[in-house]
């Protein structure tokens, strides 16, 4: 206990300041939430006598567009700016219609599908279905040839809900109270990114210090609610602040350097349109430091626990040997992440991925295009900032780890000796693990032998048992 109490007064004052410092910048940070001089055109909003209804499908037709939207093509009105809105069809060509049962009551309406939705992902009896009802629309016109129920999008409620149920019963099996702690810090890291981040950008704060004090407070929140405060999560905050910083001065430089505008993104054009405090390049920029807070995450804690269980099977080791050991470990997990960054990505850029394809632009063009360069400079920064981040990490923790002297007690040095010089590679051996519990018991046995008294073998047992946990 003494030397954890050590530990702890070491690391706050370092991070006690750093936290005082960043709530302060947050105070100063903090938006107004004043939305004055924003225009922007709500695409769910709708004319009077135009409502959003829901429903269930019951049948699906294809016809002619003309003779499916004779049903209520007298009920037609200016209803029709929502985001439904369709064309008038040409004589002869075919449409999709879903009879569907609204949720409200009352019966079937026909719902026209909107082209590329029946083309790609296509409807069923079952789906459930948003649509827009023209049928009640003030100033109707008559017969205008157009349908009075027009898909908007599909009702996910349930899956998603039931995937979100999952995983948190999942999580909370595996990782038990700490992976409650965890499903309730990531609602507080939303908290944030939702209250102060987001609204601050709106108000054209500066990105870098609202990125770099939002990811910070989210950091020192996730991961003291996670992991509970120790010295080891408070060597992993450290590590994760400084491959915070590094990124973030990474994608300020490479914002710039690049010149990425968002040229070319519909949701970029839209907030260019909505109010001259939004700043695009501040968007992109905020946006590269916090893709990289989860990964760069894991990375630190995992460090961290990697130091202390290195040097509690093996205290007698020198700072050097920790050093190194630890860091075959940080390389091995510094090879997948890079993967895990690369790939996710990857992933969530495939569409245009595709589309680039499709050009049949040469590779150096494709990479450096306006399509693809926030993504490859998105996984460029927040790896280089991850790979920092894990040599840091280890020292800062080897240095904590050494700085309480935890020295082993009766035959464990001898013990921890053995143990180096068997496996001289530096790596965390099932041996080790297995052999911990014995040295242990053996260590308790031999003190009390010096002392002339017998050890009581229930102390024994559990010295054996947490050690073995250990």
């Amino acid at each position: 206990m003494a030397a954890r109490r050590k530990a702890n007064r070491i690391l706050a004052a370092v991070l006690i300041p750093l936290a005082l410092l960043t709530l302060a910048g947050m105070a100063a940070l903090w938006p107004s939430g004043s939305k004055e001089g924003i225009s922007l055109a709500n695409p769910y909003s709708a004319a009077a006598g135009v409502t959003f209804d829901t429903g269930t499908i019951q049948n699906v037709v294809t016809e002619s567009c003309m003779q499916g939207s004779q049903q209520g093509s007298s009920q037609q009105g200016s209803g029709q700016q929502g985001s439904g809105q369709q064309q008038p069809h040409q004589q002869g060509s075919e449409c999709t219609f879903a009879f569907t049962e609204p949720d409200k009551g009352g019966s079937p309406v026909k719902v026209v599908i909107n082209p590329d939705v029946a083309s790609s992902h296509g409807v069923k009896p079952g789906d459930q279905i948003r649509y827009l009802n023209l049928s009640n629309a003030q100033g109707a016109s008559g017969s205008q040839g157009s349908p009075a129920y027009i898909f908007v999008d599909f009702v996910r409620t349930l899956p998603i809900v039931l995937l979100a149920v999952l995983y948190a019963v999942v999580v909370i099996a595996v990782a038990r109270w700490r992976g409650l702690r965890a499903l309730v810090g990531l609602v507080g890291a939303y908290f944030v990114l939702a209250s102060f981040m987001l609204p601050g950008l709106v108000e054209g704060k500066p990105p870098l210090l609202l990125a770099l004090v939002g990811s910070i407070v989210i950091m020192i929140g996730v991961l003291y609610f996670a992991h509970g405060f120790s010295a080891r999560t408070s060597t992993a905050l450290l590590g994760t602040i400084f491959g915070l910083g590094i990124t973030a001065l990474l994608a300020a430089w490479a914002t710039d350097a690049a010149n990425l505008a968002g040229v070319g993104s519909h949701d970029a054009a839209t907030l260019v349109n909505t109010s001259a405090n939004i700043s695009i390049s501040g968007v992109i920029l905020c946006g590269l430091i916090i893709s990289g807070l989860g990964v760069l995450n894991d990375v630190t804690i995992t460090q961290a626990s990697a130091v202390w269980e290195l040097y509690e099977l093996a205290p007698a080791s020198s700072a050097r040997k920790l050093f190194t050991s630890a860091m075959r470990i940080g390389r091995d997990h510094i090879a997948s992440t890079v993967y895990t960054i690369a790939f996710a990505y990857a992933g969530a850029a495939l569409p245009i991925l595709i589309i680039v394809m499709l050009y049949d632009r040469p590779l150096m063009d494709t990479l450096t295009s306006a399509e693809l360069s926030e993504e490859v400079i998105r996984t460029l920064v927040g790896s280089i900032g991850l790979v920092l981040a894990i040599p840091v990490t280890t020292l800062i923790a080897v240095l904590v780890v050494k700085a309480t002297r935890i020295e082993a007690t009766g035959a464990a040095p001898a013990g921890s000796a053995a143990t180096g010089a068997g496996h001289d590679d530096g790596h965390v051996h099932s041996d080790d693990i297995a052999d911990t519990g014995a040295l242990a018991a053996a260590a308790l046995e031999e003190r009390s032998r010096r002392a002339a008294v017998e050890p009581p073998a229930d102390t024994v047992t559990r010295r054996g048992r947490r050690a073995d946990r250990g």
